[in-house]
């Protein structure tokens, strides 16, 4: 968008030069036809008055066409005034919209970082009741495992992690018992959905 605005006031630019050049041509064919006027009055035979009066129509037929470009132009000036101003307006927008997205943006990161930090916080605590042995091996798993240490049972007695099928021995012993068990296939611990 900011490359629309810049674009739009480049052509600006070149329209405002070309009409400078235009209304110099403009200038120039003015002191032409006053100089053919003034010899008018100096020329002594039909033929160099019937010239002259040419050389004059000529340079009126030219005036004529350097005013309309000069017309043509000024109406390219106010449309690209209008749309570089038009442009502005959707930038400024733009630029708002993206201003307050970010902003909503840091606040949900800011937030995100805060529940990280207190989870972070709990499983530190939660950590320190394990035994060490566990610990290492979850935080194996968490590695090897693209970060899913733990698995779901789901039915029929599946492990969500591999998608194999767990033993209805492993299954009794996984409810009976508050001690983490890991599935026989992928090594993930496993936990009975509540």
């Amino acid at each position: 968008m900011r490359k629309q605005v810049e674009a739009a006031r480049a052509g600006l630019d070149a329209a405002r030069k070309e009409t400078r050049a235009r209304e110099k041509d403009l200038d120039d064919s003015q002191v032409k036809r006053q100089k053919f006027e003034a010899q008018l009055y100096q020329v002594k035979t039909n033929k160099e008055y019937s010239a002259v009066l040419t050389e004059i129509e000529e340079v009126k037929q030219q005036k004529a066409r350097i005013e309309e470009e000069i017309l043509t132009l000024m109406e390219r000036h106010e449309r690209l005034a209008a749309e570089i101003k038009e442009a502005e307006g959707r930038l400024k927008v733009a630029e708002a919209q993206g201003a307050a997205g970010e902003k909503a943006l840091r606040a949900k990161l800011a937030a995100v970082e805060a529940e990280l930090a207190v989870v972070r916080g709990e499983r530190t605590g939660v950590a320190r009741e394990l035994p060490v042995n566990v610990i290492a091996d979850y935080e194996r798993l968490l590695r090897g495992r693209g970060g899913l240490a733990l698995a779901v049972v789901t039915l029929p007695n599946l492990c969500s992690g591999c998608r194999m099928t767990i033993t209805p021995q492993r299954l009794q012993e996984l409810k009976q018992q508050n001690a983490p068990i890991p599935c026989e296939s992928c090594g993930r611990y496993l936990y009975w959905p509540a």
